[in-house]
């Protein structure tokens, strides 16, 4: 008797575990829940930041519309060199991109042209006033292919699965809910698309950029370290004041 009991108690284990396996394996089950690593606020930090923390970093206070004539300075060519960023993109025709924090516009506006007619450069800001100089702009230039969206502090409102490319220049730093930003964006892009970090290099003492202005390569890798899906695919580093960062979404079907 005990022998067909433990026989029996066996197979329904065996049954039990049989069918869990086939849930886990099951392509309609709920995704993975990403985990959203803490922030911290502190009383003692830098005067140009917020006071929040993320992975150990101060977020950086925004820069306002009134500092955006500061962007479109003719220096910034040179400082900047952004042919080189525009380059190390490999833009193709007919691409969606996203410029989120677009601000002015500045490189809205230098996409424009690379993705022609059948492209589409969404440029996504919090500022309604750095939205209306960028409709102004493209409403004088006569540009069609350029439009905005106003994000949230959360949100950057892109179409779910529809950009090919997520362009952040000098505004990632700034972010105030990175997570949650990261998350929207990530979600935004379609398979094989790219999320590109341009940030001022804090690895370089002589970029003479307020210090929670600048970023890492490694603490921007190690922020992106949340979501999977996401692969470090290179580093441009030709840029004089900035390093660019690309990642690349995985496509589930290779």
């Amino acid at each position: 008797m005990n022998r067909l009991r433990s026989w029996v108690v066996g197979a329904v284990m065996a049954v039990l575990a049989v069918g869990a396996g086939s849930f886990a394996a099951d392509p309609k089950a709920e995704p993975k829940k990403r985990e959203q690593p803490a922030y911290e606020t502190r009383k003692n930090h830098d005067p140009d930041g917020i006071g929040k923390f993320y992975m150990n970093r101060e977020i950086a206070q925004v820069m306002g519309y009134r500092a955006a004539s500061w962007l479109e300075r003719p220096e910034r060519v040179k400082e900047e060199e952004p042919a080189k960023l525009i380059e190390a993109l490999a833009v193709k025709p007919g691409m969606v991109i996203a410029d989120v924090g677009a601000g002015s516009g500045y490189h809205s506006f230098l996409l424009s042209p690379l993705v022609g007619e059948k492209g589409k450069v969404i440029a996504s800001d919090i500022q309604p006033e750095m939205l209306e100089l960028i409709r102004e702009k493209a409403k004088r230039l006569k540009v069609t292919n350029v439009s905005t969206v106003r994000g949230t502090a959360k949100d950057p409102k892109l179409p779910a699965g529809g950009v090919d490319l997520i362009l952040l220049v000098d505004v990632y730093h700034e972010f105030e809910f990175p997570f949650e930003m990261t998350e929207k964006m990530v979600d935004a892009l379609a398979p094989d698309g790219r999320l590109v970090f341009v940030e001022f290099k804090m690895e370089d003492d002589k970029v003479n950029i307020k210090l929670v202005h600048k970023m890492s390569e490694r603490q921007v890798i190690k922020e992106m370290e949340p979501f999977k899906e996401m692969e470090h695919t290179k580093t441009v580093g030709t840029l004089p004041w900035q390093h660019v960062v690309i990642f690349t979404k995985k496509d589930a079907k290779k």
